[in-house]
């Protein structure tokens, strides 16, 4: 960075701060944002707001004001009248600006001391390239000491680079697509000339990053068809048999989801799937169905959660639904608190075969677990394990094994066929019968009491309820209520003659199952807590969800946590405790009015960015979207199917070196690798 002009040793540093290091750093350092100033305007029609005119400026004075205050004044004139500049603790302007000379001048021109005025104005000569007035101004990320100004500054010497930049699409797209070249995108946006220049030179970078994920995950589609599995055919009978004996009815996109996992199955290539599911949709039974097929004939079957507790619940319900067919003695559970000698038993009845469905956290994938005929591994809540965990996993099975994933994160279409775009995807967008929508109301702070007198009666007929609150502890900076001074006040004042607990994520993995545990045995009758009982815990008795500051929680978060509650015969309430009393949002008067977990997803990513969804997801850093819209689905389909059409030409991809650079990337941290 210091071979440029104006970027000493110090300026270097500062730039370090923001990950640019090098020119290559700052050429593909994007802007966050744009300032248009490039409308020209005569003196005598500039409106309050932000302006630019070309202008002779009178000279330039300073003079100090009370308490070190420096004000440097000017008059700035063209063929239609005068207008005054002032910059505040700007002393160089003064010696900068050179009297009766033209200049770009673009500044906030509004009211001051009772007079309209262009306050603290960039001004730039008209013989000069105009870099910071005149033009859509780009505002990147700063820090202290780097403005935007700056930035630009230095961007501005980086063109004659950008120009000689290669291509990194084939010609064939960019001409199909009509396209700018990879070296103009860019120029266009730091510099752009106007705001369709932008919209096409982001159109061209949003396209190239979809177009770069599409064939990352279709080369792993392709890479993994080409490994062989194990056949595991369909028994009719026995899937017959299982459904006969579930205590309730399947849905139809539950049987719908079994009969294509059971066609995977039976091929010799692996099957790589996503059973995506709303809270509440089935998820679990489908999985099971799934498992016995594959323990009946023989195989061995790794069901892996997140969390320990997530694999003790996991590990009873499946015992319970394989029981009654005469399987429930082959579940076994492998989790990190189990004592030394009942992990050697474990292991040992896993190596010998005769635990053959094994439902655990990480701990089955730590070295000294050998698996004996492991044909088919499911992944609860997939996004919270991270690539090389996975990894681990499938090597115990010696060949490719059949992957089936499950998520409670409702995608839209198009988020999952980019983050997911080398898996086959079933949907579970309904739920079992017997099950009632969950009431959910926003409530304002001041019928807090109101609220608790209806809960404390629910409290008193044998109900639980879950309090979330969005921090551990008081914050200066944020004004919301912490899960400490909840717990602290309703143990002593609104509750205190009920049985409280507290759960966060700083108590030890011992602490936090104890306390979770305890509020499962209804041995408390209220939890509060983090979002870190967000997945997957299953609390029939709990029926009221309270959630505080829900402004601080994406749309879909708010929707997983809702679906904690809901679980049992009793109707169950969720009550979203506003911040203040204004009027609430249209995300959470959307949550009130809706159960639809697919349609709320929708409206976050449209609202919110993919972020909002998938913010948890393990990769959801290094695939860093920065210009694709993930609600723009034209551009998304236009991208993939762009991709697909590269790959069946086989054009050799090869001489696009920075491309598949960023593939080989992209491959690394998509699902299947």
């Amino acid at each position: 960075m210091t071979e440029l002009k104006g970027v000493g040793e110090a300026q270097a540093k500062r730039f370090a701060v923001l990950g640019v290091k090098t020119v290559d750093d700052l050429i593909n350092y994007y802007p966050r944002r744009y300032d248009d100033f490039s409308a020209l305007n005569p003196v005598n029609k500039i409106q309050p707001g932000p302006v630019t005119i070309r202008a002779v400026v009178k000279q330039a004075k300073g003079r100090h004001l009370r308490r070190g205050l420096h004000i440097t004044e000017a008059v700035a004139s063209d063929d239609t009248g005068s207008v005054r500049l002032v910059w505040f603790n700007q002393p160089y302007r003064a010696d900068a600006i050179k009297s009766g000379q033209e200049y770009f001048i673009s500044g906030e021109y509004k009211l001051s001391y009772r007079r309209l005025t262009i306050m603290n104005p960039r001004v730039e000569a008209v013989s000069e390239f105009p870099v910071n007035t005149a033009r859509i101004l780009s505002v990147y990320p700063e820090t202290k000491d780097l403005t935007s100004r700056q930035i630009r500054l230095a961007a501005r010497q980086v063109l004659p680079i950008i120009e000689k930049l290669p291509e990194t699409l084939p010609l064939a797209v960019i001409k199909k697509h009509e396209l700018m070249s990879r070296a103009e995108a860019l120029n266009a946006l730091h510099f752009p000339d106007s705001a369709k220049q932008l919209e096409a030179a982001r159109h061209r970078l949003g396209f190239e990053e979809i177009f770069q994920l599409s064939l990352a995950s279709l080369l792993n589609k392709q890479e993994n068809q080409s490994e062989q599995s194990f056949k595991i055919p369909f028994k009719e009978k026995l899937a017959q048999d299982f459904v006969k004996h579930l205590p309730f009815k399947l849905t139809d996109a539950q049987r719908k989801a079994v009969w294509q996992i059971y066609l995977d199955m039976q091929k010799e290539e692996p099957m790589n799937r996503l059973l995506e599911g709303d809270v509440g949709s089935g998820k679990t039974v489908v999985a099971v169905m799934a498992a016995l097929m594959a323990i009946a004939q023989g195989w061995q079957v790794a069901f892996m959660a997140p969390t320990e507790l997530l694999a003790r619940q996991h590990s009873e319900t499946i015992h319970s639904l394989l029981e009654s067919l005469g399987y429930g003695q082959t579940v076994d559970l492998l989790v990190g608190s189990l004592k030394p000698d009942q992990k050697a038993r474990a292991r040992e009845s896993i190596a010998a075969g005769r635990a053959q469905l094994i439902v655990g956290t990480q701990a089955l994938i730590q070295e000294q677990v050998d698996m004996h005929k492991l044909a088919l591994i499911i992944v609860d809540e997939q996004h919270r394990f991270g690539v090389e965990q996975r990894k681990t996993l499938m090597a115990k099975a010696g060949r490719m094994p059949h992957v089936l994933s499950l998520t409670a994160t409702p995608i839209p279409r198009s988020l999952a066929l980019t983050l997911y775009g080398e898996l086959d995807i079933s949907l579970l967008a309904s739920k079992p019968q017997g099950r009632h929508p969950i009431v959910t109301e926003l409530v304002s702070p001041n019928s807090r009491a109101q609220l608790y007198k209806k809960i404390d009666e629910k409290l008193a007929a044998g109900q639980q309820m879950f309090v979330v609150c969005p921090v551990i502890e008081d914050s200066e900076v944020l004004d919301v209520r912490s899960a400490e001074q909840v717990y602290k006040k309703l143990s002593t004042k609104d509750f205190k003659h009920r049985r409280i607990g507290l759960l966060h994520g700083r108590q030890s993995a011992a602490d936090k199952q104890k306390t979770m545990l305890k509020f499962i045995n209804h041995e408390l009758d209220i939890l509060v807590s983090t979002t870190v009982i967000e997945v997957g815990v299953d609390v029939p008795n709990a029926s009221i969800m309270l959630i505080e500051s829900p402004e601080r929680f994406g749309l879909a978060q708010l929707h997983q946590l809702r679906g904690r509650v809901g679980r049992g015969k009793q109707q169950a309430y969720c009550y979203l405790v506003l911040s203040d009393s204004q009027a609430p949002t249209k995300r959470l008067r959307a949550l009130a009015s809706s159960t639809d977990g697919f349609r709320l997803a929708q409206m976050d990513l449209d609202l919110r960015g993919p972020g909002a969804i998938y913010g948890t997801a393990q990769h959801g850093h290094d695939i860093d979207l920065r210009v694709a819209q993930l609600s723009d689905t034209h551009l998304i389909a236009d991208a993939r199917a762009a991709a697909e059409t590269v790959l069946a030409q086989s054009e050799s991809l090869l001489k696009y070196k920075e491309l598949m650079k960023q593939v080989t990337r992209l491959r690394a941290v998509t699902n299947l690798n």
